[in-house]
């Protein structure tokens, strides 16, 4: 979920109905003086691209030649954007987001695996997070991302024709596709929807096929898998609208998380490298131009479909809950959802949580040196997204000074 930043945000109050995303002690209010102070050292760090790099290295080969850092690591940057190692120690930060009106979404951020003994554990582990959720209205999703299940050459392979995959690449398709089943089934009997993350547009319509098939099979009567799209591909649009046919044709819901996306150097990149036209926006404009869209689109058939719009956009926030409010939707429609990031855009979140919208935080947990690659790219965004981190500085030094404490 790449942040995505209206630059004139922060010069002027923008503010619908009762929202203003300027107020930082409703933003803040869940934050300790201790908190805020941690907080504001981080996003200092972070705006400086040469500490970031050489954070980055140093943290990379200390964790393989195993200095003892992963306490420092914990008490900062895990600490503001992960709730913790496990299930468990996520207890106290779904209980804290919970007392102020936002959810949790438990995102078990662990990569890089390749056995099939790993990619069952990792199934076992979202399931876990279903099991978790059940019953429970502070964990109102699952997610996850098929490549943590699945060899990825064998998403790239069946993206260009599955049809041509040989016997051994079949079966090992056809296992991704029971592990995936695996976990819908386990959403659907516990009434949790689940996520399905977007991920490279290499792989990204192998992930779009079998996430279409799970709702063709589960969401008859509500929207329990939800596919995620990234709009800052110029295709998604007109795809959505497809989608919409379809699922309206076939008589099921669509649940869809609407985000920018999160792989767009790499997608550009590979598309100049391998010589063919690249699938990124020509710019900014046209992404948020295309996402606002897709927002009202689906407001427009809310009765097909079901929304968490993952955005740390301020206008599209606004957009949304101004479409509601048109359309004579309740605020708290359970079909409806904003989410970010933990540890990011709490503006947002909390304002317009306070405001009794549905909203809810993506909660990354995993064992430390397993969640530094999530880690190092939040420290990578917050970087190189024009205007992220003094956002964020801003609206934590407002709070410090009105809390007396800068």
């Amino acid at each position: 979920m790449i942040i995505e930043l209206h630059t004139t945000c922060l010069k002027s109050n923008y503010f619908y109905g009762m929202i203003s995303f300027e107020n930082t002690e409703i933003a803040f209010k869940s934050k300790s003086n201790k908190d805020l102070k941690r907080a504001f050292k981080l996003f200092k760090l972070i705006g400086n691209p040469k500490l970031v790099k050489l954070g980055k290295w140093f943290t990379i080969n200390a964790l393989k030649i195993g200095l003892p850092i992963k306490g420092i690591i914990k008490k900062t940057i895990f600490k503001q954007f992960c709730g913790g190692e496990n299930i468990t120690e996520c207890s106290q930060t779904i209980e804290q987001l919970q007392q102020f009106g936002v959810g949790t979404i438990l995102d078990y951020s662990v990569e890089g695996k390749t056995s099939d003994e790993d990619f069952e554990n990792t199934v076992k582990e979202i399931i876990s997070t279903i099991e978790a959720a059940k019953n429970n209205s502070a964990i109102p999703f699952a997610v996850f991302k098929v490549t943590g299940i699945a060899q990825h050459h064998i998403l790239e392979h069946a993206n260009v024709n599955k049809d041509n995959l040989n016997a051994e690449e079949l079966l090992a398709y056809h296992s991704i596709i029971d592990r995936v089943n695996a976990i819908c089934q386990a959403a659907y009997e516990g009434n949790v929807p689940v996520f399905i993350d977007a991920e490279e547009s290499w792989i990204q319509d192998t992930i779009d096929r079998i996430a279409l098939d799970m709702m063709r099979k589960y969401n008859k009567d509500r929207a329990i898998v939800f596919n995620t799209l990234q709009m800052y591909r110029h295709d998604r649009l007109e795809y959505l609208k497809k989608e919409i046919e379809i699922c309206k044709s076939e008589n099921f819901h669509y649940g869809v998380k609407l985000v920018r996306g999160a792989y767009m150097e790499k997608e550009r990149e590979r598309a100049k490298d391998m010589g063919y036209p690249s699938p990124i926006q020509p710019d900014k404009a046209s992404a948020d131009s295309d996402f606002n869209d897709a927002l009202r689109i689906i407001i427009e058939n809310i009765d097909s479909m079901a929304l968490c719009s993952g955005s740390h956009n301020e206008e599209s926030a606004l957009l949304l809950t101004q479409l509601l409010q048109e359309k004579n939707i309740k605020n708290d429609d359970k079909r409806i959802f904003i989410a970010q990031l933990l540890g990011m855009s709490d503006h947002i979140s909390y304002n317009v949580a306070h405001a009794g919208y549905n909203v809810a935080k993506y909660v990354p947990y995993g064992p430390i040196k397993e969640v530094m690659p999530y880690l190092l790219r939040r420290a990578d965004e917050n970087t190189s997204v024009a205007g992220q981190t003094g956002r964020e500085l801003t609206l934590i030094t407002k709070e410090l000074r009105r809390r007396k404490l800068a």
